[in-house]
């Protein structure tokens, strides 16, 4: 889909070269994605929510490093 924006030529340009991209198209898909990912992200969370593990850190630690 075409759609015309108009977005701050700095932050674009900054964008390109944070993300390591070569087109102004791959730096805002790139964005968007982000977006999305980290949204979906805080939305599992607070769907699942916080639950208090019986364990210490160093039993947590232990089942880490298990195979």
């Amino acid at each position: 889909m075409k759609t015309t924006v108009v977005i701050d030529d700095d932050l674009l340009r900054e964008a390109i070269e944070v993300a390591g991209v070569k087109t102004k198209r791959d730096a805002i898909e790139l964005a968007l994605r982000e977006l999305v990912r980290v949204k979906n992200r805080e939305a599992l969370i607070r769907e699942l929510g916080t639950y208090d593990l019986d364990m210490t850190l160093e039993e947590l630690e232990r089942l880490r490093s298990e195979p």
